[in-house]
């Protein structure tokens, strides 16, 4: 799966990677060969530039990379795309750190989704140690299954295969998982699940994954599992429908984020609830204006159907937090308003918790996994006002759309439970080195380096 490392070779090609401030020294201390190369090719040292330098017999002798800063390590996951096969490694490069950054970069930049085709992508192999290989490889493992899950099709991706693999990963790592499907949803008040799902012919469920010691923190993670979501009687364009198989890119970083927590066996009890469904339009899908009920007991009017993530996460946040976890963490592709705020590649988070907030920043800016805070404004709650139940499921202003989302998922939980809340595009809408186009991780380096730091020490 991981065929993209070596740990032993007796021929590699270096990689030298430079910075654009450093062009001028470097090239002086090149061959003329080199030198004429570089000038016959018009190589500008560009961040993000390559060359293939070559030898005195035309053989390939040295990679030459740019990268943007000291820090860089993402660009390096352009080279497995673009290198031909061979073995290689690097150069001049010595914290331990970058190193891993580098290797997991290279990793993700191998990554292909060929559950319907070939790869026919030549076989680059970075050269690593053994030691890098074990732990880099659960991490890979994760965001791999992450990009898998999002980037198959609704058609196999429905909620029973979506919850197969939560089965997987508690089989691999001794958890405790069940499930809660189709009408047993009411029998065990998870109504608000059932609504949403109901009308498709692959049942709504809830799966609840269970791993730790009794004694440590209690961490409880939810994600959003719409496997297809057409808008309901709300219905979508169909330009906008065409990427909703990606809906369930809470649950799949939930998911992920849940395997690289067991795959490192951090010191936590932890809990992971995922909702999943499709909303489709049926005889008995549920309609703009009903009024639903939820686990919490308060009645939510639907004001459109559209806005169907929050509903099914409102009763699996009221369980989680019904156990006063440590944190809850919620993963959602909530809202078209925070890929407005923030654009496509950055993960809006909302929390009340100062320290919190600012710690999860520092470490999304130390992984180079980007998050942004926006605010939980509670004079927008408001605009969740209903004449006939207790909130709206849709905000009444066109504006804010993100933040009235949180505060609607926020009456579900205990103002006392630390809780954050991630709303992102989990999905790569262009290729960047490292990220290919399709479904991403998002956010989960992030809180996954936050709870080590916090909790492994």
């Amino acid at each position: 799966m991981f065929n993209c490392f070596i740990h032993k070779s007796s021929r590699s090609i270096p990689i030298t990677s430079i910075l654009p401030v450093q062009w001028s020294t470097w090239l002086n201390e090149q061959t003329k060969v080199t030198r004429q190369w570089l000038k016959a090719n018009n190589f500008m040292p560009n961040p993000g530039s390559y060359s293939l330098l070559p030898g005195t017999e035309g053989q390939l002798q040295q990679v030459l990379l740019i990268c943007n800063d000291e820090k860089d390590f993402w660009t390096f996951g352009l080279l497995p795309c673009v290198l031909p096969e061979g073995h290689y490694y690097l150069v001049d490069r010595d914290d331990d750190k970058l190193l891993d950054q580098i290797a997991l970069a290279w990793g993700l930049g191998a990554y292909e989704f060929t559950r319907y085709k070939t790869s026919i992508r030549p076989l680059a192999q970075l050269l690593i140690s053994n030691k890098t290989h074990t732990q880099l490889i659960k991490k890979l493992e994760a965001i791999y299954r992450v990009r898998n899950l999002i980037n198959t099709p609704a058609e196999e991706m429905t909620p029973t295969e979506l919850v197969e693999n939560v089965f997987q990963i508690g089989k691999k790592y001794h958890a405790t998982v069940t499930q809660i499907v189709g009408n047993d949803l009411l029998t065990a008040n998870y109504p608000a699940i059932y609504t949403v799902g109901k009308a498709s012919c692959h049942e709504p469920r809830l799966v609840d994954l269970r791993w730790g010691e009794s004694t440590h923190p209690k961490i409880t993670l939810v994600g959003k599992g719409v496997c297809f979501d057409s808008g309901g009687y709300n219905l979508k364009s169909s330009s906008n429908m065409l990427s909703m198989k990606k809906d369930m890119g809470g649950a799949a970083n939930a998911i992920g984020l849940a395997e690289m927590i067991m795959a490192y066996q951090l010191p936590l009890r932890l809990r992971l609830l995922i909702p999943a469904v499709e909303n489709l339009i049926s005889g008995n899908a549920y309609k703009p204006g009903d009024i639903i009920q939820t686990r919490h007991g308060l009645t939510v009017e639907v004001g459109n159907t559209d806005a169907e993530g929050r509903l099914i996460l409102a009763d699996a946040l009221c369980e989680a937090d019904s156990e006063c976890p440590d944190l809850l963490i919620d993963f959602a592709t909530l809202t078209g308003a925070a890929r407005g705020a923030v654009g496509t590649e950055i993960s809006a988070f909302f929390t009340d918790q100062e320290h919190l907030a600012q710690d999860i920043f520092r470490h999304g800016q130390q992984e180079q996994d980007p998050v942004w805070r926006l605010p939980l404004y509670k004079p927008y709650q408001k605009l969740l006002d209903s004449k006939f139940a207790n909130m709206n499921n849709c905000g009444s202003s066109p504006f804010a759309g993100a933040i009235t989302a949180a505060l609607f998922l926020r009456s579900f939980i205990s103002e006392k439970t630390p809780w954050l809340h991630f709303d992102f595009n989990a999905y790569n809408v262009n290729t960047r080195p490292g990220r290919p186009e399709g479904g991403e991780a998002m956010a989960i380096l992030a809180v996954f380096s936050y709870l080590a730091h916090r909790y492994a020490s």
